[in-house]
């Protein structure tokens, strides 16, 4: 599913960009419900790392940061959506 409308303008929709809605809604949102999402996140990227290191054979944060110069509007859209998801998360179980 692609998000890319929710991107053109980020001032549109959200009233401001997805990053600063997210920080909005983590810092008011239930604790709890935050914690669990953000160690939901965590080890999601935890395993993905690994998952990686077995893949490339080398530092991890070497390729991380070769790959996000190389793809830089990709991570910059998959960040925003991101941010997206996981405060959709948040808001659907504070409801």
């Amino acid at each position: 599913m692609s998000y890319s409308a929710l991107f053109e303008d980020e001032e549109d929709i959200f009233g401001g960009s997805p990053r600063s809605k997210f920080m909005d809604v983590v810092f008011n949102a239930n604790n709890d419900i935050v914690r669990q999402e953000l160690e939901n996140f965590i080890e999601k990227a935890a395993t993905m790392e690994l998952m990686l290191e077995e893949q490339l054979n080398e530092d991890i944060d070497s390729a991380i940061t070769r790959y996000k110069n190389s793809h830089l509007d990709a991570v910059n859209t998959k960040t925003k959506s991101i941010f997206v998801e996981i405060m959709g998360s948040i808001l659907s179980q504070s409801e």
